[in-house]
């Protein structure tokens, strides 16, 4: 199929759902992508964090192609060995937890609620939730998500849902009433501007949860899976979540979703309350196994805090030079680089020297490599980033 034909084809036949580049890539390895002229592109921004291992890694591949003719679908009330052993390897490296499977983001935080709301007996049913997160496009996850642009038009939404500043214990505090049963936050704001929670922030709403017998619910759709530098982004506070929700780059690449919850609130939820037709199905629990198994043996997790320094000091030093650069924030492999001035151009400009990054909030430019990315490739980006800046 020829460009002008798949371009066709989506204009007649797709729904507008997403502002899409003019690109058509048809081929990925690692941090490469390639489009169908042939030109090659360095990838820093790989599906929102979907491909912390980049594309197509070797793991990935050889363990769907391992599983794909045994046994690929199998319903929930059946057992099957991938998704016993998922479930364990969730455990070991989270808390002592039991877990949910679904297939996205927006499905686990969506349990998260439906569990917390079971938790709460019918008294307690509000969550607390924070200005500029994003937690979904389902109507729950959505009502949940403290950005208005993303709501505008689908009102009215889901009621029992409070929003405070991030960072602001006391806000926290005030909005909390005899109807909290939870607190939901991303402990990095991605879709919000990469906004980073701070130490005591966090701490201080896990002894607030505990003194009052509320839920605290930590949204690790883009965090985990060693984003940061931790397996799950919490280990860098020192607390233990009630619920946390994984999705993206759990799967390698495929759609996946969990919510993993501690063990004394998982029985909550009973049989029949909440399903999922195709979560942690055989296939897909294997790319995850195997994406567990490649952040281990190839001891990502150093890489990411390595080279997350070292795009961090490249960064700053971009910001030493240019004023149009008002900060820098971030952690591990997740940076964000705000502007005094609209990134889209910068973007475009980064597009046309072949490389991917992201914008959100209008003036903040997203860098996610993926985990395993070398300094090599890191120059690269600074380079390019380096001339769209100086242009």
């Amino acid at each position: 199929m020829k460009k002008d034909e798949v371009f066709k084809n989506y204009d007649q036949y797709i729904m507008g759902t997403y502002t899409r580049l003019p690109l058509i890539f048809v081929k990925g390895k690692g941090s490469k992508l390639i489009d169908i002229d042939g030109k090659e592109y360095l990838d820093f921004f790989p599906g929102w964090g979907v491909n912390n291992l980049g594309h197509c890694h070797p793991k990935v591949i050889s363990a769907v192609r391992d599983q794909v003719d045994k046994l690929i679908f199998i319903p929930n009330n059946l057992y099957h060995i991938n998704q016993a052993k998922l479930a364990k390897e969730i455990n070991f490296w989270s808390f002592d937890s039991k877990v949910f499977f679904c297939n996205s983001g927006a499905e686990a935080n969506e349990a998260a609620f439906k569990l917390s709301r079971i938790y709460g007996q019918g008294k307690r049913f509000e969550i607390i939730s924070f200005y500029n997160s994003f937690h979904g496009r389902t109507f729950g996850a959505l009502s949940a998500t403290g950005q208005e642009k993303y709501k505008k038009g689908f009102e009215p939404l889901l009621p029992g849902f409070k929003f405070v500043d991030f960072n602001n214990l006391s806000a926290v505090e005030n909005a909390c009433s005899p109807n909290t049963i939870g607190i939901i936050l991303e402990l990095v704001q991605g879709e919000g501007g990469v906004n980073v929670a701070k130490n005591e922030f966090v701490q201080g709403l896990r002894k607030l949860c505990d003194e009052k017998n509320i839920l605290l619910i930590v949204d690790e759709v883009q965090t985990g899976m060693g984003r940061t530098g931790e397996m799950f982004c919490f280990k860098h506070y020192g607390i233990i979540p009630d619920i946390m929700t994984l999705a993206k780059s759990l799967g390698g690449g495929l759609p996946i979703g969990a919510m993993v919850t501690s063990r004394r609130i998982a029985d909550t939820l009973k049989p029949g309350m909440h399903a999922s037709t195709f979560g942690g199905s055989p296939l897909i629990c294997k790319a995850a196994l195997a994406t567990f198994r490649a952040i281990q043996k190839e001891k990502l997790l150093t890489n990411t805090k390595k080279m997350g320094e070292y795009l961090k000091n490249n960064l700053m030093k971009l910001k030493e030079k240019y004023s149009s650069i008002k900060q820098v924030r971030g952690i591990g492999l997740m940076w964000g680089v705000e502007l005094e001035i609209p990134g889209k151009p910068i973007v475009e400009f980064c597009l046309s020297k072949g490389l991917l990054i992201n914008c959100t909030q209008d003036k903040v430019l997203r860098l996610m490599p993926a985990l395993n990315i070398d300094e090599k490739k890191v120059n690269k980006a600074i380079k390019i980033l380096d001339e769209a800046l100086k242009s």
